[in-house]
């Protein structure tokens, strides 16, 4: 990750919650209007999608370990970089050995956020309560993070909740300040839940403006309107798409399940369900047989 930062790439980011989504954000390949093949670069280990894929709820109920089984099963067959969702961190204590364990994974880089107390997606916004975290308290978690790391090349972003949480801007750049200069953070995650992703595009020019090569991740998922183009011209340097492959899996399996009950019989799904044949090969193929 850090390799591509520094060239300059624009990394489009694709989220996973199995071995077998992985194989699936390695294949896919999207031809754009100039005729140019576009592929993800990096796959982020979401704390929500690893949380709903074994029914529990995006509150820090699966464990890190049940977290890092999920990025293990990810990097065994997939060679693109892993970024990992690291909810709050944890304790600073906690948040030392959990660097420790991605990195020796084999993990590019870690996010955690700057919220205490139980733990409420971010998507909920001001609908339900959003503590934020003392800013000296969270830039000893950082600096806790990065004493821990092996080599130079892991990276730790501190994701800024302020907007979030109905602070504004101005409380979202004196945190991003203090987290990069004070804590040490590598870059810094801007997230938002407004559909028009103004306050985005605001909070780059103006972070832009006083720090024009910390790196920045933003995440589309309300402002979905927007194109790479247009975040990678204001600043971002990584894009990602946070969860949209187990969203998309959601519809498909309801509707082939129903289809099956309707039909008493399974005939009437195969023009939409992957062929057997086709999926184990594309699992030995992995194998590398």
């Amino acid at each position: 990750l850090r390799a591509m930062l520094q060239e300059g790439r624009f990394v489009r980011t694709c989220e996973v919650h199995s071995g077998f989504s992985a194989l699936v954000a390695d294949r896919a390949v999207g031809r754009r209007p100039d005729g140019s093949d576009a592929t993800f670069d990096m796959l982020w280990s979401s704390s929500l999608t690893s949380s709903a894929v074994k029914g529990k709820p995006d509150i820090e109920t699966v464990d890190t370990t049940e977290r890092v089984q999920i990025v293990q099963d990810v990097l065994e067959v997939s060679n693109k970089p892993v970024l990992y969702d690291g909810d709050t961190g944890g304790q600073k204590e906690v948040f030392h050995f959990t660097v420790k364990r991605l990195e020796r994974l084999g993990v590019s880089g870690v996010v955690i956020e700057d919220k205490c107390g139980l733990k409420q997606n971010s998507l909920f916004g001001t609908e339900r309560a959003q503590q934020l975290e003392d800013i000296g308290t969270f830039c000893e978690k950082l600096r806790a993070g990065k004493a821990a790391q092996a080599t130079p090349d892991f990276m730790i972003f501190a994701r800024l909740e302020a907007l979030i949480a109905g602070h504004g801007e101005d409380e979202c750049m004196r945190r991003a300040r203090a987290f990069v200069h004070e804590g040490g953070a590598d870059g810094i995650m801007v997230h938002s839940k407004e559909k028009d992703g103004a306050e985005v595009l605001s909070m780059l020019r103006r972070w832009r403006k006083e720090e024009p090569a910390v790196p920045v991740i933003v995440v589309p998922t309300t402002y979905n309107h927007m194109t790479e183009a247009e975040l990678a011209a204001e600043g971002a340097n990584i894009c990602i798409y946070a969860n949209h492959l187990l969203r998309a899996s959601y519809l498909s399996m309801l509707d082939t399940a129903s289809k099956i009950l309707a039909a008493g019989r399974s005939k009437e799904v195969d023009g939409q369900i992957l062929p057997t044949k086709e999926m184990i090969t594309l699992i030995d193929d992995c194998a590398g047989r």
